[in-house]
């Protein structure tokens, strides 16, 4: 059976920033999508990351400094759940869709460090696998076609309702439907063994980001650099 008609589970954060060494995780979700559609499990965090949450992120999330202090819980115990959870997922091999996982997995990865707690890397023993993500998927399989990318963009594109778009619940459960839809129209993609697809990803973004960089040195910066690793971006010394 092909993986997109099999369960997939979700995985995002909403944060403070985009800086993923620097900025703090707010609220994440885990997020089950079982093979007929349904959302069965999900797991959802509220975090006091332990700074002051700039107003430009509240505006996008919604979720205050005072509210994450008055509801959200400590940060190291809260990485620590997240950090065992989406190892528990990718150890029984269903796959993690997360959409711009270089981000996310990144900053995830960055707060464990910060917590002192095992990273999902440490308790797997290896680089997070199986995981899908719809950008690099997306910009793989229709590397020309104009305008956004962002999952609100994908959305539209693919037909997934996105109700509450930086709700990190919805934008879970709206990833892993994306995902799903571009298994059912991009058949290629659809028949790879998982290990294969994720194989695949990793060369895709490595590609996608020497094209950027390539861009950017040419129109905008000549020292421009964008990263290439995924899912991961590796820690400096």
């Amino acid at each position: 059976m092909s993986w997109h008609r099999g369960p997939l589970v979700g995985f995002d954060l909403e944060t403070t920033g985009t800086d993923v060494e620097t900025d703090r995780i707010v609220t994440a979700a885990v997020v089950r999508l079982e093979a007929d559609g349904a959302v069965r499990e999900q797991r959802l965090w509220l975090l006091d990351p332990g700074v002051v949450i700039p107003e430009q992120a509240a505006a996008i999330h919604g979720i205050t400094t005072g509210h994450a202090r008055e509801h959200g819980v400590p940060a190291v115990s809260a990485v620590e759940e997240i950090a065992h959870t989406v190892a528990g997922v990718l150890r029984s091999g269903v796959p993690l869709v997360v959409m711009n996982a270089r981000y996310d997995l990144s900053l995830l990865d960055r707060e464990c460090r910060r917590h002192g707690v095992a990273s999902v890397s440490e308790r797997l023993g290896t680089a997070p696998s199986p995981v899908i993500d719809p950008l690099v998927i997306d910009k793989h399989v229709d590397k020309y076609r104009k305008g956004k990318r962002a999952l609100q963009a994908l959305c539209d594109y693919y037909g997934v309702t996105l109700d509450a778009a930086h709700d990190a619940s919805a934008d879970a459960v709206a990833a892993a439907r994306v995902v799903r839809r571009m298994g059912e129209m991009h058949q290629p993609v659809a028949v790879l063994p998982l290990a294969d697809l994720h194989g695949l990803q990793v060369r895709a973004a490595a590609e996608q980001s020497a094209s950027l960089q390539a861009y950017l040195r040419r129109t905008a910066d000549p020292a421009a650099v964008v990263e290439a690793a995924w899912p991961v971006i590796p820690r400096s010394r």
